[in-house]
């Protein structure tokens, strides 16, 4: 072969070379790529699904933190209260003369104000208990001292504390003006050694899925008179899908923010009460609470009939429809009004009765 076919043949082998490395690094440039952009989608993936994760749990009872819960004073001089809308439950139950009190129920929050606080009475405790609560309270009966004793309640007593963890508001009058804070009352609870933190389940069956209650009766008013003194009734908002608060004809309100007390969810529970026999002769009651009993559970704007189970003063109370099954309770806070069994619970749906206002009034006689 001449000399110039010789170097044809290597000119032409090296451009081979040449082009087969550049496709060599194509190709491996390009698989990189690939893998680059199939680790993205898989962490996408991850993070979605993460994302779907945490977006599923439930909110209203998220964490760790103990529950602490609250006496709140319900009488109208004490009118507004701080931080029942932070509350994820919210007991309601009758005291001496008519009135009731609240038991409010925090988990996690962060509330510079909570009150007014008024003392203890033995049969909430019994709720403060379910909850694996710290007991929170101005005062005491001599029955409630008594169980707080027996049972090793873990409890902040502010006429024990030391002037920090409670202090008096001077727009109102006393005793209607101590209060308190979420901050305030961890730290006396430190002081105390108390645990701070829970692994206690939920008393309530919270799902993320919205609860309708389809075959339930219409709720757009709920009226409970616990007492001819007290009568308590929630308006359902249908925009908001929550209810509002009202107490002897008044709209309750947050004494902080001024917003209306609302409640995503209600339940009624009909056990009797009775009055003490006891020294003092100031007729404070007492609570038939353990057994069986009827009741309701509310929420956007229908209503079913429930079973309230509580077999202890110790046990959780469980909720459950005419089936016998533990009922769902939507993702939000939670008033629960205890109220005598021969109160008339009266729940509306007004534009039915508007409707049949209207039937009514065409039909001639």
């Amino acid at each position: 072969m001449e000399r110039g076919g010789v170097k044809a043949l290597i000119a032409i082998l090296v451009i081979l070379i040449i082009v087969a490395g550049a496709v060599l690094v194509y190709k491996i440039t390009k698989d990189k790529e690939n893998t680059q952009v199939i680790a993205n989608e898989d962490q996408t993936k991850i993070a979605n699904n993460e994302e779907t994760k945490e977006e599923k749990e439930v909110q209203i009872f998220k964490g760790n933190d103990r529950p602490i819960a609250v006496m709140i004073d319900n009488h109208s001089s004490a009118w507004p209260q701080a931080g029942l809308n932070n509350a994820y439950m919210v007991y309601e139950i009758i005291v001496e003369g008519g009135e009731t009190r609240l038991m409010a129920l925090f988990k996690g929050a962060n509330i510079e104000k909570i009150g007014p606080v008024r003392s203890a009475r033995h049969y909430f405790i019994d709720y403060a208990m379910e909850n694996d609560a710290i007991y929170t309270h101005f005062g005491q009966s001599p029955q409630a001292q008594s169980d707080i004793k027996k049972y090793d309640i873990d409890d902040i007593n502010g006429i024990a504390e030391d002037g920090t963890t409670f202090w008096r508001v001077k727009d109102k009058s006393v005793p209607h003006n101590a209060v308190t804070s979420n901050e305030k009352l961890l730290q006396s609870a430190k002081n105390k050694n108390y645990k701070t933190t829970s692994t206690k389940e939920s008393v309530l069956n919270y799902v993320t899925d919205e609860v309708n209650l389809e075959s339930g009766q219409g709720a757009i008013t709920v009226t409970i008179p616990h007492s001819t003194l007290q009568t308590v009734k929630y308006v359902y908002d249908e925009e908001k899908k929550v209810y509002v608060r009202y107490a002897r004809n008044k709209e309750q309100t947050d004494w902080e923010t001024e917003e209306p007390v609302t409640t995503k969810n209600i339940i009624i529970t009909f056990c009797d009460n009775y009055t003490l026999k006891d020294s003092e002769n100031k007729g404070r009651q007492g609570l038939k609470n353990i057994g069986t009993f009827d009741g309701y559970y509310i929420t956007n704007g229908k209503a079913i009939k429930i079973k309230c189970e509580k077999t202890s003063r110790e046990e959780q109370t469980v909720y459950k429809d005419l089936e016998g099954n533990e009922i769902k309770v939507n993702d939000g806070n939670t008033f629960v009004n205890i109220c005598p069994k021969d109160v008339n619970v009266v729940i509306e749906a007004p534009e039915v009765q508007d409707l049949e206002s209207q039937e009514n009034e065409n039909v001639v006689e």
